[in-house]
């Protein structure tokens, strides 16, 4: 029985190729969108966890700062708990680190006078789990030590950022819940079409005793077929997107660091899954109004 409902399913896609390629394509841009949300949040998220696990405080000396006093105030850093790493920089080590980096941009730097870079300590601060106060008590404690100039850490673009991604995320789930009532919609549509194209053989089939389980089913297993089609387009997309962006970045200098990572498996399957439901559900509405009339 199984066979029949599946062939039947088939033969209806066959029969109406041009609405069920809209249909599939639909679907596949719906999830594509949800999904380059999905795939945002996801790569933010390891970003941020990865700064979090160890946030750097950049404590600028003055210019007029002795080896002694230097490594008076190194003693001084050790003696703080929150820190976890310290690193002493000195300025012709964080020219030549900066040269390095902007070797792709050589003529900005061939013109300096000296060396405009201060000595500088590179702290590593222990995980305080998204706790800024803490962290901005410490880069202030270490501010206030006579020796240092200023202090440079990243809570301030930090906290922009998770205001923009927070943005994105009620973005995201607009423009997703609006998607996908659209592609409810157009599944819904699209089995309208095919039941009133065999209009006349599905109430043969009612007046000679057929159930109405026996005439939905291949309707809803073409629904769970084009959300499945289109689930899977819409995530092939995506990836050939990703894989064109990270290509991108990794010959950018500025973005190097940046690792870009697809969607898991598991969040894939539910992607698929979530497609089909949105089909079979687009399936169940056409066929209550179909049959109900």
């Amino acid at each position: 029985m199984i066979r029949i409902y599946i062939k039947r399913a088939i033969e209806d896609i066959r029969n109406n190729r041009m609405i069920t390629l809209v249909t599939i394509v639909t679907i596949a841009l719906s999830v594509l969108i949800v999904s380059a949300f999905a795939l945002f949040y996801a790569n933010i998220g390891k970003m941020l966890s990865t700064w979090q696990e160890g946030i750097r405080i950049i404590a600028y000396l003055k210019a007029d700062a002795t080896e002694a006093q230097i490594a008076e105030f190194q003693q001084l850093l050790s003696q703080i708990p929150d820190i976890d790493r310290i690193q002493f920089i000195p300025k012709d080590e964080a020219l030549a680190q900066l040269k390095e980096q902007m070797k792709h941009q050589e003529s900005l730097l061939t013109h300096l006078r000296g060396n405009p870079l201060p000595d500088s300590f590179e702290l590593s601060a222990r995980s305080q789990e998204g706790n800024w106060d803490k962290i901005e008590a410490l880069a202030s404690r270490i501010k206030s030590f006579d020796l240092v100039e200023d202090v440079e850490y990243g809570q301030k673009w930090l906290q922009r950022i998770i205001q923009m991604i927070e943005l994105f995320r009620l973005a995201g789930y607009g423009l997703g819940a609006v998607f996908l009532i659209a592609g409810v919609f157009i599944v819904a549509n699209t089995i309208r079409l095919v039941l009133y194209s065999r209009k006349e053989e599905i109430e043969i089939m009612r007046l000679v005793g057929a159930s109405n389980n026996f005439i939905q089913a291949p309707f809803y297993l073409q629904g769970l077929i084009l959300g499945g089609l289109g689930g899977i387009g819409g995530l092939v997309l995506l990836m050939a997107a990703c894989l064109t962006i990270k290509a991108k970045l990794q010959q950018t200098m500025i973005f190097g660091f940046i690792h870009l990572s697809f969607l898991s498996p598991p969040v894939c399957v539910s992607i698929v899954m979530v497609s089909m439901l949105v089909g079979w559900f687009g399936c169940f509405l056409s066929l209550r109004q179909f049959l109900k009339n």
